[in-house]
């Protein structure tokens, strides 16, 4: 699963991975929980690309309400197309979560080590993830999901689930809502990871209160 991750670049890199206009309004974050508004790559009408703030925890439009979300912070690769909460947004309402890493807990006898996952070039990457319009009466919400996998790798001895990191040259196709299903589909692999390194750090990021340095120690 993915339960807490980190943004912590400048601004003008973000502007220039993504090849955006601008941001939304934008703070470094060390340790980013479930229902917190999060910066979300979308694609427009005109194919242009938009930063915009999203609801971490996803809330299906035919909800009667929007108190279960913190239940759909991951959706399954397996299942994504299958599933009624996240089929519709797998179709048409794909889009990218800016990331610097994730924090992972190790299960161990004398307790749980956290881990760090990032690149190992400390560059900016980005998860796959879907969003979704929620309206009752006066009530709106946009909010979003992160897509997980099998663990491969580097990964597995950690935990049994990793999110999807979508390649920087896949962004554009990811995004695409005129995009095949089926290859859209394909780009939930695993490769991306081959870029990607593990830190352990101390238990202070145990605590989502707890928004700074220390955290990746």
């Amino acid at each position: 699963m993915c339960g807490r991750f980190n943004l912590i670049a400048k601004s003008d890199d973000i502007i220039e991975h993504f090849q955006l206009q601008k941001l939304p309004r934008y703070q470094p974050h060390y340790n980013i929980a479930p229902a917190q508004k999060i910066l979300t790559i979308v694609e427009l009408d005109d194919k242009s690309l938009k930063a915009v703030n999203l609801f971490w925890g996803l809330v299906p439009s035919w909800s009667k309400d929007s108190k279960n979300s913190h239940h759909l912070i991951n959706a399954r690769a397996e299942t994504v197309r299958e599933k009624p909460s996240f089929r519709a947004a797998f179709h048409k309402r794909r889009c990218l979560i800016v990331a610097s890493g994730y924090f992972e807990w190790q299960k161990l006898e004398s307790g749980k080590q956290a881990f760090h996952i990032h690149r190992q070039d400390n560059q900016l990457f980005a998860f796959a993830r879907l969003w979704e319009h929620w309206q009752h009466d006066q009530d709106t919400l946009y909010s979003c999901t992160i897509i997980t996998t099998q663990a491969i790798g580097i990964m597995q001895s950690i935990h049994e689930r990793m999110p999807v990191i979508i390649a920087s040259g896949n962004y554009r196709q990811w995004l695409d809502k005129g995009a095949d299903e089926e290859k859209a589909f394909q780009l939930l692999d695993n490769q991306s990871y081959e870029q990607m390194t593990i830190t352990p750090v101390s238990d202070w990021v145990n605590n989502p209160r707890h928004d700074d340095e220390r955290c990746l120690q």
